[in-house]
């Protein structure tokens, strides 16, 4: 089975850790030849092998030709400095991004801000909660559409995490973002919602899922989260490797962590695999997206995952290590639909999920993970709001 990023991907673009460096950031795949950014770029062409090897191919020079052969790989690189090594094919819009649009005036980005705040739709709004909310779905769906016109891939568009523990609420704002994009001309095949994967999240998907809108599931760090938005249909499904190898260093209590560690594993990549193998084992539709990438060896023990978020200095190593055809180690094909055949689930993992007991099953990693990740989504989102309304109604208006 072969899944490429013209498939296309949900990764994207992402605000700089540090908004002080003014710097964006952008989750870039690869796909065929770009059509607006000359085709200078770092990979010709990345997608996950058809099928199983259990070695590298010795017609492969580097490390990178090794791993883009078995999983699409995505570039986390940064816009204003990258768009010749790295031309962007799919991207996400954030609360993060806006902010960092704002924080740099002279960018291209910056005019689908300023034409949102001019819209004269949301002056009718007498609460200012209102208004500053249909700023912010305004500027979120043209800055997608300023996107979907530079990338190839699907757009990723973040719904408000307050809405996370509100199954109808999240409907009805990715009903709302899909109007507006369907006002600017972008069919619904080019965008995915990216969904805080809380139970009214998953059965968010669900529900939008069965009217054919595209549903990209974030902050999964158990198996009940993704295997529960595995059956509710979603498109991507996203774990953060990293984040929950960092947990494990610093606490205990959680039964699905400590199981991990006593077998030896890493529990961000016994997740991965996991939920991997369920899914494939059992026909499920979703691709299983790994980010908190933190080193080369994370790549090379997830490779046959769908897609792999990787920060751009792990990817350079990969391009300057060569691996000539007599080296004497291989990089082995972790993952594979053949694999997963073999995997075996216990009953409790066998369940048709609910919300009783997806709550059982959720350990407090998952639990204080997803809480953290949500807390800082609805922070930045504030923020949004609060630069609204100072800079409201913008200059020349």
């Amino acid at each position: 089975m072969s899944a490429t990023l013209y498939s296309p991907l949900s990764s994207g673009i992402y605000s700089s850790s540090s908004f002080q460096e003014k710097k964006l950031r952008i989750a870039v795949g690869s796909a065929k030849p770009n059509l607006i950014f000359k085709p200078q770029r770092l990979f010709s062409s990345i997608r996950a092998a058809s099928n199983f090897s259990s070695s590298l191919d010795t017609g492969l020079s580097t490390e990178l030709d090794a791993v883009t052969s078995y999983s699409e790989i995505v570039p986390d690189t940064v816009v204003f400095d990258d768009f010749e090594r790295f031309p962007p094919t799919a991207a996400t819009v954030s609360s993060s991004l806006i902010l960092g649009i704002c924080s740099l005036p002279d960018t291209k980005f910056r005019s689908a801000v300023d034409t949102a705040l001019a819209d004269s739709e949301c002056y009718g709004f007498e609460k200012s909660d209102d208004r500053m909310s249909c700023f912010f779905n305004k500027a979120l769906v043209n800055v997608g559409g300023d996107l979907a016109k530079l990338v190839p891939g699907r757009v990723s568009t973040e719904v408000d995490a307050r809405l996370a523990y509100d199954t109808h609420g999240i409907v009805r704002k990715v009903h709302d973002l899909l109007k507006l994009y369907h006002g600017i001309g972008v069919p619904p095949e080019r965008l995915l919602f990216k969904i805080p994967s809380t139970w009214q999240g998953i059965e968010a998907s669900r529900l939008l899922e069965s009217e054919g809108i595209q549903t990209h599931m974030t902050f999964v760090y158990s198996f009940c989260q993704a295997a529960a938005a595995a059956q509710a249909g979603a498109s991507v499904i996203q774990i953060f490797v990293g984040r929950l190898r960092d947990w494990a260093r610093n606490h205990s209590g959680d039964s699905e962590v400590e199981t991990a560690l006593r077998r030896g594993e890493d529990p961000g990549l016994a997740l991965v695999t996991k939920a991997y193998n369920y899914i494939h084992k059992y026909g499920y539709k979703s691709k299983l997206m790994v980010a908190a990438i933190r080193n080369k060896q994370d790549i090379f023990n997830l490779l046959g995952v769908d897609y792999i978020i990787s920060p751009l200095k792990i990817l350079q190593s990969l391009k300057e290590s060569v691996t000539p055809p007599d080296e004497k180690y291989s990089l082995m094909r972790r993952l594979s639909p053949q694999s997963a055949v073999n995997y075996n689930f216990t009953n409790e993992e066998l369940l048709k999920w609910d919300q009783y007991n997806f709550a059982s099953s959720m350990g407090p990693a998952a639990v204080e993970l997803l809480s953290a990740g949500m807390d800082g989504y609805v922070s930045q989102s504030k923020r949004v709001e609060d630069l609204f309304e100072k800079i409201w109604p913008p200059p020349n208006v």
